[in-house]
């Protein structure tokens, strides 16, 4: 038989020991929320306050451009950009409230920032075009120009590109950098234009009398504006001849209509009046044998 003295009932473990991890953890969470606390605080309310300021910024920025009338699509996108920049500022800030060294996420930023530039040199080119056709507006939507080696009516002008009808009805998508980076022409541009015509007419003929009957057409011409008066002068001796110019002005809608009915109306009172056209000689050329 086994004595009864040796038997002995297993001890339950001390209470103690099963709550020390919980007590240890929640010591460690309550050490660290009394030294960070603070800095916590600081973070939050740097973030909650900084995004209000951001929008509020965003929001007046906005309602600026919208007062200098600024295209919709540029204002929207200017606004979306000021937004982000902002709140990536603030987020910064809050990290440095909490304590982390931001220097390196500058550094990172900056150097993204200048990769993804030098790989979108070319569409960043034509960002920066489209912004300055939307503020400084040399033509709009409906304007006849001539830029970039194309020409024809601005259908649409987006931040990247202009879309072009061209004389003919075709559709022409030309980068803004191509567009900035020349001459634009805008035919429509001004309310008026002048017509630059000239017409050749017999070396006897009087001058006098075919002003007076130039004068005449324009003013048989509705389209053509009694001011400023047009201009007719002699220009210059041709062969057989010499040449008169006449300068018509009118609204800029009607230039093609008057162009076509005073060349018509030149010829139907030249016809009328008898007047003589230049005489031109061809010239033979003699080639001499060696």
């Amino acid at each position: 038989m086994i004595p009864i003295a040796l038997v002995q009932a297993p001890q339950a473990a001390p209470a103690t020991e099963s709550a020390q991890p919980s007590i240890d953890w929640l010591a460690e969470v309550m050490a660290w929320a009394k030294t960070y606390s603070w800095q916590l605080l600081g973070a939050v309310l740097t973030l909650i306050v900084g995004l209000w300021l951001a929008k509020l910024i965003v929001r007046a920025v906005r309602s600026m451009l919208v007062r200098g009338r600024v295209d919709a699509t540029l204002s929207q996108f200017l606004a979306n950009l000021a937004y982000y920049a902002l709140a990536t500022l603030v987020v910064i800030a809050a990290l440095g409230k909490l304590g982390v060294q931001t220097n390196s996420f500058v550094a990172i930023i900056g150097a993204a920032g200048l990769a993804i530039g030098l790989a979108l040199q070319g569409s960043l080119g034509n960002l920066a075009a489209g912004v300055m056709i939307m503020l400084f507006r040399p033509f709009k939507v409906g304007d006849l120009i001539s830029a970039g080696g194309q020409e024809g009516v601005v259908e649409e002008i987006q931040v990247f590109a202009t879309v072009l009808k061209s004389l003919d009805n075709r559709r022409v998508i030309l980068p803004n950098g191509a567009i900035m980076g020349g001459s634009i022409t805008n035919s429509t541009g001004n309310p008026t234009r002048r017509v630059d015509l000239s017409f050749a007419v017999g070396a006897g003929e009087n001058v006098a009398r075919i002003r007076g009957i130039l004068a005449g057409v324009c003013a048989a011409v509705p389209e053509v504006l009694p001011q400023p008066r047009p201009e007719i002068e002699y220009l210059e001796a041709v062969p057989g001849g010499i040449r008169l110019v006449c300068r018509p002005w009118c609204k800029t809608e009607h230039y093609w209509r008057v162009h076509f009915a005073m060349m018509e109306g030149v010829k139907l009172a030249f016809e009328r009046e008898g007047v003589s056209g230049p005489m031109i000689r061809a010239e033979t050329v003699v080639i001499q044998p060696r």
